[in-house]
């Protein structure tokens, strides 16, 4: 039982400390809105131009921006054709977006407002200090708007902004409100996780998509014969951290939205998080079995403090116990 730290008082803290507030999360969906607009804009007035169209991404699109974040996401559909084809190289790439933009705006920006970021072109909104990031995704004309999107370790992959959005909305829609917000605590408590690795010297990994996942699996088969308990976070929490301990991530998690699991490419990677739109896309790939175990572990500790508030003998305890998850700045109250 959780009776000091409970539901009620995780969706507080969502709410004043987690989620990004309804009027900045509305401005930046704005901002983002009206850099695609301008961009759709001149690319129907240049039926030849080789940017494609232009669709929102990331967690301001899809509703799980949590108040820390600051950047904002949108994919650029570019002609493969008329880069190089979809192995284009990645520097030259990006050259080519980031001129393009600066052509497309003319001269109502900056040109130093233009940088090329790691993967991306970041375009800076000098009155609000937004950052979007604008990721080149290498187009084939494929439906579902699927295009091939550059990764960290220089590989094409098989994409679909769209389908992506769809696959969280559809749960949602099942879920409700409840879904998402379990998402943001989640990805609280990661940001949380890996500042303090930082100090401590170690590099601890943990994608947001990843957790998404996790999440999504949990919500479609539940945990240890029971629904993923969305009405109640003390005890999601319980299950999203008792699966990763339990588990240590050794098993595979495929979903069967898109493809079926017969199309999962075969992996000896030590974490197996398939993407849902490509069975292909291993998300977690490149990650290590030192990575594994450091999660793991971290996630373990986690829940060790989440069981011990459940039973804690008063409210300050278990206070203390949900604070080595998401810092001081949880009260409790």
């Amino acid at each position: 039982m959780h009776e000091h730290v409970t539901h009620r008082t995780l969706s507080d803290y969502a709410l004043n400390r987690v989620n990004l507030p309804s009027e900045t999360a509305k401005a930046r969906r704005v901002q983002v809105n009206h850099l695609r607009t301008r961009l759709e804009t001149y690319i129907a007035q240049h039926p030849d131009y080789d940017l494609v169209k232009m669709r929102a991404s990331g967690s301001v699109a899809k509703h799980t921006a949590i108040r820390s974040s600051s950047d904002a996401d949108v994919a650029a559909y570019v002609r493969a054709g008329a880069v190089g084809g979809v192995s284009a190289n990645e520097s030259q790439l990006l050259t080519w977006l980031r001129d393009r933009c600066i052509e497309v705006y003319g001269a109502t920006k900056e040109s130093s407002d233009f940088e090329i970021s790691q993967h991306a072109v970041a375009i800076t909104m000098r009155d609000s200090g937004l950052k979007i990031d604008v990721a080149p995704v290498l187009y084939e004309g494929e439906g579902n708007d699927r295009g091939y999107l550059v990764t960290q370790s220089g590989d094409r992959v098989l994409t679909s902004v769209t389908l992506h959005l769809d696959f969280l909305n559809k749960r949602k829609a099942l879920a409700g409100s409840n879904y998402k917000e379990f998402i943001r605590l989640v990805k609280q408590f990661i940001s949380r996780a890996k500042q303090e690795s930082l100090v401590a010297g170690v590099d601890l990994r943990f994608k947001s998509f990843m957790a998404e996942l996790i999440v999504a699996h949990l919500w479609d088969h539940g945990w240890n014969s029971e629904p993923f308990a969305l009405d109640d976070y003390p005890r999601a929490f319980e299950q999203f951290l008792g699966f990763i301990a339990k588990t240590e991530l050794r098993t595979p998690i495929v979903f069967s939205d898109y493809y079926t699991a017969s199309d999962v490419a075969k992996s000896y990677d030590p974490i197996q998080i398939w993407d849902p739109v490509n069975p292909a896309n291993n998300v977690a790939k490149g990650y290590t079995d030192l990575d594994r175990q450091r999660l793991v572990q971290r996630c373990t500790e986690a829940l060790d403090q989440v069981t011990w508030a459940s039973m804690a003998m008063n409210k300050g305890d278990a206070v203390d116990a949900w604070r080595t998850l998401f810092g001081p700045t949880f009260s409790g109250a």
